[in-house]
């Protein structure tokens, strides 16, 4: 679509130039940002369907297109294996951070109970602080519970960790609901239990999406906390599994790393373009100021 630039009345030269060359110069870095992006994104496409194995020989635009990577992939590696754990994973994440910050953020939200404004700055300085800042404490209760090479432990530490941040978000979205409509459901004859799951939770559907996508890409993504939780090849997820492919001077599996990225950024993507809708109305409605 062309932008087409009318001049203001009563507006001079000047202005009007320096107006015109303020749109040129935010579309120009628009175009120099979405380069840097997409192009990326292209190599990568293109280097898994390169003959050959290392990143010299690969290019954007392939020579002879072959489907030979992601053969290998899936013959010579364990890929399907890293590909289910990781989606169980993902999974088994997305419901339990739906469940717990879901009814924690009603509950700061709507109800009233000694030590509320205690809480909610406690969970607030909390998420100032990274996971991996307590990556030795972790180990160490993992160690004395069993945890360890266990994906339960990722589990434990993606769904709880990202309590704080997303209680904030809920409760921030279930402040711009009237509390009237949970005041007609008690005279109505509504316990709270009710109220929650017959009135305020399919209201909440936006941000619970939200929640929901977040938490189920996090384990795709993440290789830190599974290199050094899980050690069985057999429990590994994609992103540590992957890595092994070119890690070390005799993996020099690129073009079949590039293979395993792209089947791992094909369903997220899909993902996101369904349901963009839902994620920008739940961030910009959980950034209420109270």
């Amino acid at each position: 679509m062309a932008v087409q630039l009318k001049r203001k009345p009563k507006e001079s030269n000047k202005t009007y130039i320096l107006r015109l060359l303020s749109i040129i110069a935010i579309y120009l870095i628009l175009i120099i940002l979405s380069v840097a992006v997409i192009y990326p994104v292209i190599w990568i496409v293109g280097s898994s369907f390169n003959e050959g194995t290392s990143l010299a020989s690969s290019r954007a635009i392939p020579k002879n297109f072959t489907f030979d990577n992601y053969i290998r992939l899936f013959q010579k590696t364990k890929y399907k294996t890293w590909y289910l754990n990781t989606l169980k994973i993902a999974v088994v994440n997305m419901i339990a951070s739906v469940f717990l910050s879901g009814t924690m953020g009603y509950v700061f939200a709507r109800l009233k109970f000694a030590g509320k404004k205690f809480g909610l700055m406690s969970i607030l300085i909390l998420q100032m602080f990274p996971t991996f800042m307590g990556m030795v404490a972790i180990y160490v209760l993992f160690l004395n519970f069993g945890l360890l090479d266990k994906p339960l432990a990722l589990v434990l530490i993606y769904a709880v960790g990202q309590i704080p941040y997303n209680t904030w978000l809920i409760k921030g979205y279930l402040n711009n609901v009237p509390k009237s409509l949970d005041e007609a459901a008690y005279v109505d004859g509504a316990t709270k239990f009710q109220t929650f799951t017959k009135i305020i939770l399919p209201i909440m559907s936006p941000i619970l999406t939200f929640v929901a996508i977040t938490q189920f890409m996090a384990p795709w993504f993440d290789f830190i906390l599974p290199n050094y939780l899980i050690s069985s090849d057999e429990k590994r997820t994609l992103a540590v599994g992957l890595y092994r492919l070119i890690n070390g001077q005799q993996n020099n599996n690129f073009t079949m790393f590039a293979a395993g990225s792209v089947l791992v950024a094909a369903p997220i993507t899909i993902l996101y373009i369904f349901l963009q809708k839902f994620l920008v109305e739940g961030l910009t409605a959980g950034a209420n100021k109270e």
